[in-house]
């Protein structure tokens, strides 16, 4: 069993990954408010114990989960470790002395503890002590507003401000301006800004490289060419082709070796992730994490819809279509300066097609959209829970590769 759950990432104010927030749904085709609050964390709780562990949802960062006062009351929290979650109380559970008494044991058994979507009123400030985290809405909370948290919580510096639906970097440093320091939304996966930016000798390399094995046939010659030009990246190569992931009872020590005993698919892919991973070293991890996460989903799932797909293809398409975010520039701009196959760069451009439509199944489940995930799947005769099952290996599989190309 899967959890059917989007995994957000909560991101420090240096865009480092902090936690993830798990948004749960009882199946693909349970959307809330079909499931109501204490069923849906019941059964997170119940998946994380008997199933699929959080921590291995969530590559050991800790998981915000969301409880009601009868889940609270129930002490589902302490099922799971002090840091594999965090405790976010829903903003629906009214301030009274049950949930006082109820935050006060949690925290003083270790656990941290998040108020969701606050909306100031006075009686909160006795929880202030229990209370590490106090979530805002970005998009619905007033400025005034914000300011008289900020100013609620000035006795209680161990509280951090979480500013949550932050969709552009213009909210993110306003928030950070606020003295938020966590950040929750989409901000990091759109381009911070429009502007040139020319690519090294060395990713210049990769992208010739991506053409190169994007090709039907591949030219062994050609491709040890380009990369006896770059010593950094062969130097890169010969490390991922001997790493005890390939189990090799031999090493390797030639270029060509290397590139024969990879093989095609995997020599794509590992270029797909240096490409993504070095051009632009200045993003935030987890932008780069999502992009192998998207690539991996798209590979998986191309074995399944009705339409045929190069699942090599579509491995490669999946990791580019964040690369507007990556290199802050229009995507047309950059696939100008790239030699990639034109399915791809007609894919990424149009964003039409059936390959097209896998980028926004996978967006969508990002983003919990879950309606307009099942009107996809439907439309492409999908298997709802492969469908779901290539999700969590996609984000598995990512945070393993995560330290491979770096």
């Amino acid at each position: 069993m899967y959890f059917y759950a989007a995994r957000q990432p909560i991101l420090d104010k240096d865009k480092n990954l902090y936690a993830y927030e798990l948004l749960f749904r009882d199946s693909i085709d349970n959307v809330f408010p079909d499931i109501d609050g204490d069923a849906a964390t019941s059964k997170m709780i119940e998946a994380s114990q008997f199933n699929m562990g959080i921590s291995e949802f969530t590559g050991n960062k800790p998981a915000f989960i969301n409880f009601t006062l009868e889940t609270l009351s129930k002490g589902y929290p302490e099922m799971l470790s002090t840091d594999e979650i965090v405790v976010e109380i829903l903003e629906t559970v009214k301030p009274g002395k049950k949930l006082l008494a109820l935050c006060k044991d949690l925290h003083e058994k270790g656990y941290t503890l998040a108020l969701d979507d606050y909306e100031h009123q006075k009686v909160w400030m006795h929880f202030y002590p229990y209370i590490k985290i106090i979530k805002i809405d970005w998009q619905l909370s007033s400025l005034e507003e914000i300011k008289e948290i900020k100013d609620s919580i000035k006795n209680f510096p161990h509280i951090m401000l979480l500013a949550e639906k932050v969709e552009t970097y213009e909210e993110y440093d306003q928030a950070l301006e606020f003295g938020c320091e966590l950040f929750q939304g989409f901000f990091f996966s759109k381009p911070e800004m429009v502007k040139t930016r020319s690519l090294s000798p060395s990713q210049m390399a990769m992208a010739e490289l991506l053409y190169e094995t994007s090709k039907p046939d591949l030219d062994l010659d050609s491709i040890t060419a380009v990369f006896e030009r770059d010593v950094t990246l062969s130097y890169k190569l010969l490390r991922y082709a001997n790493s005890p992931t390939f189990r090799r009872r031999n090493e390797i020590s030639t270029i060509k070796q290397a590139i024969v005993i990879l093989g095609a698919g995997e020599l794509k892919r590992f270029l797909g992730l240096m490409f993504a991973a070095n051009v632009n070293p200045d993003k935030p991890s987890e932008l780069i994490n999502s992009a192998m996460s998207r690539a991996k989903f798209c590979e998986l799932a191309a074995q399944d819809i009705k339409t045929p797909l190069d699942v090599s293809i579509a491995f490669l398409t999946g990791l580019l279509s964040l690369i507007d975010a990556i290199l802050d520039e229009e995507i047309e701009s950059i696939l100008a300066k790239l030699p990639l196959a034109q399915e791809i760069k007609d894919t990424l451009i149009t964003r039409k097609g059936a390959m097209a439509d896998l980028i926004k199944l996978v967006v969508y489940i990002e983003h919990a959209q879950w309606d307009e995930a099942s009107a996809l799947i439907k439309t492409h005769k999908m298997d709802k829970e492969k469908v779901i099952e290539y999700y969590n290996q996609a984000l598995s599989w990512a945070d393993e590769q995560s330290q491979v190309a770096s």
